[in-house]
């Protein structure tokens, strides 16, 4: 998989704009486990600018949108966990769910709402970690991608906890993460997730679906990736 869908001259304007970006949570990243300050930050210096946000692709996620052709909504209720900028939750909408979409940065869902004025997703700022009461157990597919690798590895099982607890009895869990070894460092930010991380879900009361590993392709690396479905018993 690649980012051929950007042009040139974006990806040269984001490579470039990381310079500013990766400093940013360096000395407040002890006070600050859950990053907010960062992502309002990351917002705040983008003004507009999507090229100044490195996970804004612009486009729903190829794996869920493969998995969405196969799995329409009907009208059953879905969740997109950081939604961001709002592709995937477009996504999920577009594939019949009753679409909610949040993120714990308010400049992220005023900017989501201003690209997609006539959506039918109910975009809101919310924390993961302190959500509605009403979206526990509430959701028959939630949708997770690279927010649990966004914190340190010490709140990995924390955040993996919190995703769970938002997906109904018998409802889909779409996991779509950056993968490291099990002895590699765990350099970051991102904090990608070890193996035995990844399946931390079926510790949670899910049982695996389908999982898959790949990579994505950028000119002087490959990034390992996992997507996952997982079903709550």
């Amino acid at each position: 998989m690649t980012d051929d869908h950007l042009s040139e001259e974006f990806r040269r304007r984001r490579e470039a704009l990381k310079a500013r970006i990766n400093p940013l949570d360096k000395d407040i990243l002890p006070d600050n486990p859950d990053r907010k300050a960062f992502f309002d930050a990351v917002y705040d210096m983008a003004d507009g600018d999507a090229a100044a946000v490195p996970w804004a692709d612009l486009r729903p996620k190829g794996k869920l949108v493969d998995w969405l052709a196969d799995n329409p909504g009907e009208g059953k209720r879905a969740i997109d966990v950081a939604c961001g900028l709002g592709d995937n939750a477009e996504a999920m909408a577009a594939a019949g769910y009753e679409t909610t979409a949040f993120d714990l940065a308010g400049k992220a869902i005023g900017w989501a709402k201003r690209r997609f004025p006539d959506s039918p997703v109910d975009y809101r700022a919310a924390s993961l970690i302190e959500p509605p009461a009403d979206w526990l157990g509430a959701f028959d597919l939630v949708h997770e991608c690279y927010t649990i690798q966004s914190v340190p590895p010490e709140l990995h099982l924390h955040f993996a906890r919190a995703v769970a607890d938002l997906v109904k009895s018998g409802g889909i869990l779409l996991v779509y993460a950056r993968k490291r070894a099990e002895d590699a460092p765990a350099d970051g930010p991102p904090w990608p997730l070890k193996p035995s991380e990844t399946g931390i879900f079926a510790e949670l009361g899910f049982e695996p679906l389908h999982r898959e590993d790949f990579d994505i392709v950028r000119p002087d690396r490959r990034i390992a990736h996992e997507f996952a479905v997982w079903r709550r018993h």
